[in-house]
């Protein structure tokens, strides 16, 4: 099995990292893994590595998102979600369409956000949703984060349908109950779909059901990414015979090896290829050197 990257469509109701076992099971690869976490009912793009591919997956980690988020105003729960215990409800939703946009406007830019009580986040090695459900919730301080762009696609109150493009590490279920709070009738998310991750959109997603299809017909490998195509922004050095030698001795990189003027991309990474743009490794600049932050075996 080859190395590479996968845009799957998650359904809901499994575990991020269920779907990862179920395809790596499919798929028969020797390691795998996905780039960030959706809740089980939430569905939509999920970046599956598989191989050497794992190597790279810390460069798809902070990337930005787009979700389309269907938000259920008139009642909060303690997961910010519908899949929590109810905590207050209130009758009166019945807002005009301007001053529900005018709420959803003072959430745009940069904003600092309360992660929830039930998330993944650690407090003291410990997932805060293990704590929140044995009734020792633990809040963890604001965080920035960039809410780029928001638009409401329907509304039918109590229920309001809109799409939001935001930085790694947004909660939208918090977004939710922020926008409810904000319109004093509070709020929670019931449906959540992730519909790009890292530039990778669902209309280039699989589903598991796809990829059961593609092992069966033996044209699983036209699915996926190749490693090099999966890092476009990345600035790219085609290495010549010297370089492949260095790299594969783990020989020292010098500014006379990398072309410095290639060197334009965010902390000082650059992607080594080879002359069939298969990549070799990904060096992170040091000075006048370049360091290995991951080298793929090609064998």
């Amino acid at each position: 099995m080859n190395s590479g990257i996968f845009i799957i469509d998650k359904p809901a109701g499994l575990t991020s990292a269920r779907v990862v076992s179920i395809l790596k099971k499919l798929s028969g690869a020797k390691k795998a893994g996905h780039t960030g976490t959706l809740d089980p009912f939430a569905t939509g793009v999920l970046i599956f590595c598989i191989n050497e591919a794992t190597k790279i997956s810390r460069f798809f980690l902070g990337g930005n998102k787009k979700y389309r988020a269907r938000l259920f105003l008139g009642i909060e729960t303690d997961t910010q979600d519908f899949t929590g215990k109810v905590t207050s409800t209130c009758s009166v939703f019945d807002f005009p369409d301007k001053e529900i946009q005018q709420t959803f406007k003072r959430f745009k830019g940069v904003i600092e956000q309360l992660p929830p009580a039930y998330s993944a986040l650690k407090h003291k090695g410990v997932p805060l949703y293990r704590l929140a459900r044995k009734g020792l919730p633990v809040q963890k301080p604001a965080r920035k984060v960039h809410i780029f762009d928001m638009k409401i696609v329907e509304t039918d109150l109590p229920e309001i349908v809109f799409d939001v493009a935001c930085s790694s590490g947004t909660y939208i279920r918090t977004l939710c109950a922020d926008i409810g709070k904000a319109l004093g009738c509070g709020g929670h998310l019931k449906e959540l779909r992730r519909i790009e991750s890292c530039g990778f959109g669902i209309r280039e997603a699989s589903t598991i059901e796809d990829i059961e299809k593609l092992i069966s017909d033996g044209t699983l490998s036209n699915r996926m990414i190749s490693m090099s195509d999966a890092l476009p922004d990345m600035p790219s050095r085609t290495a010549d015979d010297i370089l492949i030698e260095k790299i594969s001795r783990g020989k020292t990189i010098t500014e006379r090896d990398i072309y410095p003027e290639k060197l334009n991309g965010p902390d000082n990474f650059i992607k080594v290829v080879n002359k069939d743009n298969e990549l070799l490794a990904v060096l992170n600049k040091d000075g006048n050197k370049y360091g290995y932050c991951c080298v793929i075996n090609r064998n």
